[in-house]
């Protein structure tokens, strides 16, 4: 099943809750997600059954990894059990989380069936942490995630770090240093123009060349190839020791030709690409009683008439447009 653009579906990102425990500025601003935001009631969330019917039908039309997000996942209560229904063969399930749950989680996520986690943490500096997270939830808490997730088995653990110009950018070369000779996998992000809440400039972009630069400067590397088409990391590899971190690039290098994701949101929405500004509603034709027969050909629809390539599009018109919220469809 192919695209406009001939890209294939082979990924399918899970939400499974608006929710989160941080307010990290560039995801979820402290003045937007207050005590008076409307987040999702429990019945407008699908239901695990909801979630795994749809998911095999997808895994029948070629999904081979599938991601659960949120928002924050691990704060969708009994997840592990959805990680068992969702633990088909030869599909590797993963799990994005800002960590700050995983020392309990960990273990039982393994045991259900869960392959990997990717954990967010955007600096080692604890004052620099604390201010982006917004919550004062301190570097140690997510360290312990890592050690639990290590423990478990759940690895390769990839580490994802969103950089903002003025605000984390200075902590670049420590974080390199501090996972460099270890095995988890370090991935630093271009700040995004996703949703229309996080205040997005271009200026607040530290490009891909810039973050290489200021690496290699003191820890020499070398690109990497790809592990597989439509990696959305640059990798690279230090020359002296070991381990291998990556850089994510959308706004200055972008790489829609390559995106083979499809997103569904927690109340049931499809999303073609992270930038969506609409999306298609599954959910209704779920509770409607529709037929596996029914579902795949809706995907078929929504799939085969895909043409999002925004961050190649991206402009001072674009960044303005009212996309969906990152922490609704996950990042």
């Amino acid at each position: 099943m192919l695209d406009t653009m001939r890209r294939p579906l082979q990924d399918l990102r899970i939400s499974v809750t608006d929710r989160c425990n941080f307010r990290c500025g560039y995801c979820m601003p402290k003045e937007i997600f207050n005590r008076e935001y409307q987040f999702l009631a429990r019945d407008q969330l699908l239901s695990f059954e909801e979630i795994t019917r749809v998911a095999r039908i997808l895994v029948e039309k070629g999904v081979s990894k599938i991601r659960l997000t949120g928002g924050e996942p691990l704060l969708r209560a009994q997840l592990e059990r959805l990680v068992e229904m969702l633990a088909f063969d030869d599909v590797d399930l993963t799990l994005t989380t800002n960590g700050s749950f995983l020392s309990r989680k960990a273990q039982v996520l393994a045991d259900a069936g869960l392959t990997r986690v990717t954990v967010s943490l955007d600096s080692l500096d604890d004052d620099v942490f604390q201010a982006m997270n917004d919550v004062e939830f301190p570097v140690a808490g997510v360290l312990e995630g890592l050690e639990a997730a290590s423990a478990a088995g759940l690895g390769p653990i990839k580490i994802n770090a969103v950089v903002k110009r003025g605000v984390n950018d200075h902590t670049i070369l420590e974080m390199a240093r501090h996972f460099k000779n270890t095995s988890y996998i370090l991935r630093f992000i271009e700040f995004m123009d996703v949703g229309h809440t996080n205040g997005w400039r271009l200026d607040d972009v530290v490009p891909a060349a810039e973050i290489l630069a200021t690496i290699s400067a003191k820890l020499p590397c070398e690109p990497v190839e790809p592990n597989y088409t439509g990696e959305v990391a640059r990798r690279y590899r230090f020359l002296d020791g070991t381990g291998e971190f990556g850089i994510i690039s959308s706004v200055s290098q972008p790489f829609c030709g390559n995106c083979t994701r499809l997103r569904l949101s927690a109340e049931g929405v499809l999303y073609t690409c992270l930038f969506a500004t609409d999306g298609s509603d599954i959910r209704a034709i779920l509770r409607e009683g529709a037929s596996d027969e029914d579902l795949a050909s809706f995907v078929d629809t929504i799939w085969k008439a895909r043409t999002d390539r925004y961050s190649e599009l991206r402009s001072s018109q674009t960044s303005g447009l009212d996309k969906v919220e990152m922490s609704y469809i996950g990042g």
